[in-house]
């Protein structure tokens, strides 16, 4: 049981906080970069561009930029924005179109070590739980998978909601759907820019850093234990 004085929900970002898309080698086979083959550096500079939650890393002309944007909040204007990333990334044709896949598909993404853990105490203690995410495709595959989709109370993913991070909509959207006040609500998430949004509704905030999986075994535990008995 939490305590008293404890908060009565937990919002989660999903991308570099729950998950996280781990490129693995396979999918890079036969992909060449402005001619050259993908080395280990580029593989990582690809991924962290399909991923960065804010910012822009290639040049966009104006409806370029509406794409990019808007990506989270239509699936074509996703899809759209991040092959064109990719494209000026040095990325073509049908390799570009691949990695992309990988990206929206929700088998791919993999689970920090303490994900699974998080999200079940949490449930048995009674804390209801929203994963909050800008994201244009559905994520709730991914916990299926893991068999955990059960501890989640409420998804609220941009699209669905239309309202990104870190505008007051999408958090007030899921504190309403999960019945509480925003003083009785945590924001886990990777960007203060993005996440840290939740604040400006009154909900706490804790940062956690989008390390890769293997790097950060328990730092949803560790960043929770401040507001919950875990």
């Amino acid at each position: 049981m939490q305590s008293p004085s404890a908060p009565r929900a937990a919002l989660f970002d999903f991308s570099g906080t729950l998950f996280r898309l781990e490129e693995d080698d396979s999918w890079f086979e036969g992909v060449r970069v402005d001619d050259s083959e993908v080395d280990r550096h580029v593989q990582v500079e690809l991924m962290r561009r399909m991923t960065a939650p804010t910012g822009q890393s290639v040049p966009m002309d104006d409806a370029q930029h509406h794409a990019w944007t808007n990506r989270d909040l239509e699936p074509h204007l996703h899809r759209e924005a991040y092959l064109h990333v990719l494209r000026e990334s040095g990325v073509s044709g049908h390799h570009a179109e691949s990695l992309y896949q990988k990206m929206i598909d929700p088998a791919c993404w993999t689970p920090y070590p303490d994900t699974a853990q998080v999200l079940r105490r949490l449930a048995e203690s009674g804390v209801r739980t929203a994963v909050v995410s800008n994201i244009a495709f559905d994520v709730r595959p991914a916990f299926a998978a893991l068999g955990i989709e059960r501890y989640v109370s409420e998804f609220v993913l941009s699209f669905e909601v239309g309202a990104v991070k870190p505008s007051p909509q999408i958090f007030t959207t899921a504190l309403h759907r999960l019945g509480v006040q925003a003083g009785d609500a945590v924001m886990v998430g990777d960007s203060e820019e993005a996440d840290g949004g939740a604040r400006d509704v009154g909900c706490g905030f804790v940062l956690v850093d989008p390390l890769p999986t293997a790097q950060r075994p328990d730092a949803l535990l560790r960043g929770l234990r401040e507001h919950f008995d875990l």
